[in-house]
């Protein structure tokens, strides 16, 4: 077990000190504040305590700890580093479980800022995104047909809440809601909505950019053109900062309409299990559920994260540098990339079953609903191009631990994801907007 009485050097609230020398690897200090605080918020003794170096957790703390009476739990935690005085999490599993969500409530729960933790009874299956992770080199329908079937149901059961739970809601009710902690606030500095700032300038900003060898400032890289795979993009990087900061302002989000959401699904945060021998995914920690969630936002986070941050490249970098290339080129303002990274089966079916049996659905309503803005596309791409950009560093040798051959497949698809192709040009994230657009055939 951590020594209790360690004392680290970080300053700020336990969430924030254990997050920070969790990302140092002090596991031991961290897990040391993380005993006091399980046993100062809910008068437990913990005995052991393991915090998972699962890759996954980005923003957030996750393991096993066992008390001294025996019961087992499985802990998580979500910070905002740096944020504190603006990060309001509310853990509202009930709100989902009466929308009709298979939710997983915690056992113990403190939402006090900077002393959020959760504890929920420890289980022996899997989360989904370990489950995933095995089957990202799997090409066998048979053993992808399980976890398939499974993402389907749940896709079909969350776009019936959608539909169902669809309104239209208040700025006040829209600016409420935390899931904009996930997008614009990432993108601002509090006391300066109208410039980019956060992490946004924290990451592209006064630094270089090692791009597979080609080494470019940030300046340089912002104002590029790219050329991905021989496919031209219309957007630089910092052309797609600043519309996301516009566009994804909540005051401009109300015209999409809400619904109840859990508004971070990935897969991570969902648990595998079977019942009589049928799958079944199970979400927990709702940190950023709401009631007022926009619509054009609440699948943001699931659509990315669990499908176009795979195989490799997002949450184990060194991965990603093994199993595949890259080779750049920056000439006359204009970045031209090659590289052998592609979606995995897997993840190829997670995109339909995601585009077919939620998305299209979901937009259909909205669009009968008078709820679907003529600049929906750009306003998805937008959200779709912050998951990857400001959910962590992705320069090389920076905090989020990524390497050239990493940080260049990153920066690609976010680029895929936040721009249109040049006329004629077809890549994965346009097909899939144009196969999930109302009144296609």
């Amino acid at each position: 077990m951590p020594d209790a009485s360690a004392a680290p050097a970080e300053q700020g609230g336990p969430a924030a000190r254990a997050l920070s020398l969790a990302k140092q690897g002090r596991f031991d200090e961290a897990g040391a504040i993380l005993c006091r605080l399980v046993a100062e918020e809910f008068a437990l003794e913990p005995v052991s305590l393991e915090i998972s170096r699962d890759g996954y957790s980005l923003n957030s703390v996750n393991g096993f700890l066992q008390t001294a009476t025996g019961e087992d739990f499985f802990f998580k935690f979500h910070h905002e580093e740096g944020e504190e005085q603006t990060l309001k999490e509310f853990y509202q599993a009930e709100l989902l479980r009466d929308a009709g969500y298979p939710v997983d409530a915690p056992v113990f729960a403190s939402r006090e800022l900077g002393r959020q933790i959760l504890l929920y009874k420890r289980r022996s299956t899997p989360r989904f995104a370990d489950l995933c992770r095995e089957l990202d080199g799997a090409t066998s329908d048979v053993d992808m047909a399980p976890a398939l079937r499974a993402q389907a149901d749940l896709d079909d059961l969350t776009a019936a809440i959608y539909r169902r739970t669809l309104h239209r809601a208040t700025d006040e009710e829209i600016a409420r809601e935390p899931i904009h902690q996930l997008f614009h606030t990432r993108l601002i500095d509090p006391d300066r909505p109208d410039k980019l700032g956060g992490r946004a300038r924290r990451f592209f900003f006064d630094r270089d950019f090692d791009l597979a060898g080609t080494v470019i400032s940030a300046d340089e890289l912002r104002a590029a053109r790219w050329i991905i795979n021989g496919v031209s993009y219309r957007q630089t990087l910092g052309e797609l900062l600043e519309k996301s900061r516009q566009v994804l302002a909540p005051e401009r989000l109300g015209r999409f309409g809400a619904l109840v959401a859990h508004g971070d699904a990935h897969n991570a945060n969902v648990w595998w299990e079977e019942e009589g021998g049928k799958p079944r995914l199970v979400l927990f920690d709702p940190a950023f559920a709401g009631s007022h969630v926009p619509a054009i936002l609440a699948e943001v986070k699931a659509t990315f994260h669990n499908i176009l941050a795979h195989p490799a490249w997002l949450y184990h970098a060194d991965e990603a540098a093994q199993r595949f290339g890259a080779t750049v080129t920056y000439r006359d303002g204009v970045l031209d990339l090659r590289t052998d990274w592609r979606s995995s089966p897997l993840r190829q079916g997670f995109l339909r079953s995601k585009a077919e049996r939620l998305w299209r659905p979901l937009l259909a309503e909205m669009s009968a609903r008078d709820l679907l803005p003529d600049d929906w596309r750009q306003t998805l791409r937008s959200a779709l191009f912050c998951c990857p950009t400001l959910v962590m560093d992705l320069a090389a040798g920076g905090t989020g631990r990524h390497n050239p051959v990493s940080s260049t497949i990153g920066l690609s698809v976010a680029i895929m994801a936040g721009s249109e192709p040049e006329s004629g040009g077809k890549d994965l994230v346009s097909a899939f907007l144009d196969a999930v657009k109302p009144g296609r055939d």
